[in-house]
């Protein structure tokens, strides 16, 4: 059994220095800074003027179709204030070709916070050390395939911590391709039609700053578990 003792011991520190890897990689990539996402999608910034263009366009087409429907279109098909509908659409477009420093403001504002639990001091961690922990632990409780029952407690915290940090990063790319999409958004918001659309963009953009803060949150408040066990095994 020595063997295999020595193989499945060598596999669970393979592991948590994997873990080690991970967690180093996806953290920076974190945020509500968009450099990041820029690095790995070169492509969204010189397309983002596109959309511009593109979304003032659906505006001014929206506003053609419904002065259409208050002239063209029979009695009693619902239409919107020829006024009102203009005014609309100026405020919309404005939006429209303002939207990168519209959402650079929510994200700094959601940033602040993410930055504070980010930064925020926490016991030192090292998750090659965890593998030796358990050992010590078990060695104590257990007789027989120790290592075999390390690594399945290490496959375990591998696997619930590496479905925390890429949750994480799926909510940072949405977000991304939120931010570089966000002038067709606000171009829904230019016809009483399609403005639901428009607030659900709003509910569905605050909601990913929230959740990827609540996501750094748990992945820190994670990795202080880990620390103070590692720090005190015993207390269990």
């Amino acid at each position: 059994m020595g063997i295999l003792d020595g193989i499945v011991e060598w596999i669970a520190e393979q592991i948590m220095y994997g873990l080690d890897l991970i967690n180093t990689s996806v953290l920076g990539a974190l945020g509500c800074d968009m450099n990041t996402f820029l690095r790995y999608f070169p492509a969204a910034e010189p397309m983002y003027s596109l959309l511009v263009a593109l979304s003032i366009g659906l505006i001014l087409l929206f506003w053609v179709w419904n002065l259409f429907k208050n002239y063209w279109l029979v009695i009693g098909t619902e239409v919107e204030d020829p006024v009102r509908l203009t005014i609309r659409v100026v405020i919309f477009i404005v939006l429209a070709c303002f939207a990168d420093e519209i959402v650079a403001v929510v994200l700094n504002i959601g940033g602040t916070p993410y930055n504070w639990i980010m930064t925020s001091a926490l016991p030192s961690l090292d998750f090659a050390s965890f593998n030796s922990v358990l050992l010590t632990i078990i060695g104590v409780c257990a007789s027989g395939a120790v290592t075999l029952i390390v690594l399945i407690l290490t496959l375990i915290l591998a696997w619930n911590y590496i479905k925390l940090l890429f949750e994480a990063a799926e909510r940072y790319v949405l977000l991304g391709v939120m931010v570089y999409t966000a002038p067709i958004a606000f171009a829904m918001g230019a016809s009483q039609s399609t403005s639901n659309i428009f607030k659900s963009w709003c509910r569905m953009f605050g909601g990913q700053v929230f959740l990827l803060l609540m996501n750094a949150w748990c992945l820190r408040l994670f990795i202080s578990m880990v620390g103070a066990f590692i720090a005190n095994p015993l207390s269990l």
